[in-house]
């Protein structure tokens, strides 16, 4: 339970310091098509145990989310996008369920459930949040192309850099 902590807290320290220090001064596509945002911390909250209590992931959903919002000067807007990303996340967890189901102490990882499940699940996780962050950002129904565009394309982006991370930590729980 210890290492759990110890590794979590590490993992806050270092995703944020990433997309704090490093991804939120990249700037893929120019002045002229700002769609591309490489988002990475919502990492922290998929890669908590399964049974990890719904308001504990919300809670740490919104320190990881208002943590960002210190780094890119937007009251909230990441915030909200993790609180919402660790409230469906059981759902999402539930609907993909292996036929065995979830051990007691299950980290949903790729070491423990397979590449395939592992994919599907931070791909779900990651358009919804991505989805919730751009409609909020824009906050306009006019603009909803805008929001699927720039979804689709921050979701390869973000994809990208999270098996990058996935790859070099190789978090195993």
């Amino acid at each position: 339970m210890e290492s759990q902590i110890v590794r979590n807290t590490f993992r806050f320290i270092l995703l944020l310091l990433i997309q704090g220090l490093i991804l939120y001064r990249v700037n893929l596509g120019g002045p002229g098509f700002n769609y591309i945002h490489i988002l990475i911390y919502p990492l922290f909250i998929m890669l908590f145990p399964v049974q990890t209590s719904k308001v504990l992931l919300i809670l740490l959903g919104f320190l990881i989310g208002i943590s960002v919002d210190v780094f890119y000067d937007s009251p909230g807007l990441h915030a909200s996008a993790s609180v919402f990303t660790a409230f469906i996340r059981p759902f999402v967890l539930s609907a993909i369920e292996p036929r065995g189901g979830y051990k007691i102490n299950s980290v949903p990882t790729k070491h423990q459930f397979g590449f395939n499940w592992f994919a599907k699940y931070v791909s779900i996780l990651l358009v919804l949040h991505l989805i919730w962050y751009f409609s909020l950002e824009v906050f306009q129904i006019t603009q909803i192309l805008k929001v699927f565009l720039k979804t689709i394309v921050s979701f390869f982006a973000s994809l990208l850099c999270i098996w990058l991370y996935v790859i070099i930590f190789n978090p195993k729980g």
